[in-house]
Parts: C-alpha cells; structure tokens; sequence
C-alpha cells in the first residue's frame, strides 16, 4: 500500500517534470539567421525559416536533412527575410514573408499554392509581417502586422475576416513591432508577444482583450523583447521566449509563472537571442530556433504517455 500511495504522488510530479536538453543541429552555413520554426503534427518533421538565407529548410524530428525550398526575391516561393511559419495537420506551409509584406503557402515539401498580402494599412495589407499561426480550429490564420502593430486575422485561403490593435501600451495596444503568435487549442484565445512593451496579452478568437502579464526585468515573468510564443497541445502552459535574456519562461494560461529553460550559452541548453519555439503534436518535444547561435535546440520531458510507463517508474525506485 506504501508503494501505492508514492505512486499516487509521483506521477502527478513526473507530469510536471521539467525539460531537458536532447540534441542539436546546424550551425553556421546551415543556417544563417533562423528564426521561425513549426513542427508538422502528422510527421513530426521540423521546418525552419532562414531571414538572412531566405529559405525554408525541414528535417526529421532528430534534425535528419529532408529539403528545402526558397530564394532571395518577390516572386512566387521567393522571400525577402522571411519570419514566423507554422504547419497545419491539413498539410499546408505558412510562411510570414516579412519584408515583401506577404502571406505564402505552400505543401509540406515545397510546392507553392498561394499568397496574399501588399504593403500598406489597409485591411489585408502589411508593413512587415513576423509572426503567424495557422491552429485555429476553424483553419483560420492570424499574422502579426508588425509595422503596423496590429494581429489580422484571415481564412485559410487568404480571404480577410477581421484585426485588432494599434500602436501604444495599454490593453489591446502593441509597441515596437510585436513578434510572436499562438492559438490555445482548448480554448481558441490568442497569445501575442507584445514585444516592445516586454508584455504578453491574449485576446479571444476576434480579438477582444482578455488579460496580460509581464514588464521589462531579469526575474521570472518579466521579460527583454519577448518573441516566440507556443501554447502546449492540451493548452496547459504558454511557453515565451524571452530573446534579450536567452531563456524561455512557461506560464499558466492566465499568465502564472511556472518555470524557465536555457540561459546565455552557445548550445547545449544556452541560447544566443532565441527567436521561435515550437512542440511535436505528443507535446513532449519542444523545438527552439537558436538564431544567434544558427542552430535548433531541442528538449524532452517526461509528460504525456512516458511517465506512466512501468519502466521509467521501476527506475526511479532502484
């Protein structure tokens, strides 16, 4: 009966284990300032933007080269600084082509489908585009208009159904072109890196203002230019990465504190100016574009199906 009620106490606590680094690849002239990352939740296969390379580049879940695609242009499959990405399980490719102010999509091995999006203010146009997810529910994608410190949102296809934001710092106001965004799979609420103002907020599915956390600092939940955001597959935690302190922060969805990951480093768990995080569909893989250090990083932790196993359990008592 002792050994049970350990037990009873300790898969709640391996649920909640930390991460822990698992590997690497890249490094200079495989990449050159990567910056956008998304995991394929059917595959579990990586793709990757390069801004100063202007491609996309994909690989296997341990970082085995698969492909890739893009050149240094305005033409269809061409970028110019290309930013966030994201990969839906319908097996399309987003791409935030940032500088020619655009939306591009594509299969998952290339092959161009469709744009949208010219520079400009008005609805459906850009000035700069960084961050973009496609995990909406409906199918629907949201994009950070970074120049204009705005979050449209559109249908799959490109078709625009709406926006919200404006240059400043109170609620629902974004400063000094916000980065990163992501879709709650539970709850459909959209998270923002607020990058300027060193904050995040979140926003219902059309963007009304639900909540915000964070001010410019070193100790946990504050923030140096957060950019990245991910929210875990059951909607658990928020994860941010927090670029000007090479770190990533996790967070309840409210906005709580939970724990932090890296640190200033070259590799191996330290990060150079981080830009994107990203999780595999099981959510016990967590990928990070290391982008100062032209490297992804990837982290494991015992949550989901691992820390039930017999094997893992029988471990820890030896």
């Amino acid at each position: 009966m002792k050994a049970l009620a350990v037990l009873a106490l300790l898969l709640p606590a391996l649920a909640l284990a930390t991460w822990h680094y698992e590997g690497q690849w890249g490094g200079w002239g495989t990449f050159y300032l990567p910056e956008g990352i998304a995991v394929d939740p059917a595959s579990g296969n990586i793709y990757v933007t390069d801004a100063l390379g202007n491609f996309v580049k994909y690989y296997t879940a341990s970082g085995s080269y698969l492909g890739r695609w893009g050149t240094t242009g305005t033409g269809d499959g061409q970028f110019q600084t290309p930013e966030g990405i994201d990969v839906t399980a319908a097996g399309y490719v987003y791409v935030a082509d940032n500088t020619n102010s655009r939306v591009q999509y594509f299969y998952l091995n290339g092959p161009f489908l469709g744009k949208w999006g010219t520079n400009g203010t008005a609805d459906g146009q850009f000035q700069g585009v960084y961050g973009i997810t496609a995990a909406d529910s409906n199918g629907n994608v949201y994009a950070v208009d970074a120049g204009n410190n705005r979050v449209q949102y559109f249908t799959s296809t490109g078709s625009y159904l709406g926006k919200w934001g404006t240059i400043g710092s109170g609620d629902g106001e974004f400063a000094n072109y916000p980065w990163g965004v992501a879709v709650s799979p539970p709850t459909g609420y959209v998270y923002v890196a607020d990058t300027g103002n060193h904050r995040v907020q979140y926003f219902t599915a059309a963007g009304s203002f639900l909540g915000k956390w964070g001010a410019f600092g070193t100790g946990d939940g504050f923030f140096q230019e957060p950019h990245g955001v991910a929210v875990s597959p059951d909607g658990g935690r928020v994860y941010v990465v927090d670029m000007g302190n090479n770190r990533l922060q996790y967070f309840t969805p409210a906005g709580s504190f939970l724990g932090k990951l890296g640190g200033p480093g070259s590799g191996s768990g330290g990060f150079g100016y981080p830009f994107d995080v990203d999780f595999n569909a099981a959510g016990n893989l967590l990928y990070v574009a290391d982008t100062y250090n032209f490297l992804v990083q990837y982290f494991s932790t015992y949550a989901g199906a691992t820390p039930a196993s017999w094997g893992r359990i029988k471990a820890i008592f030896r």
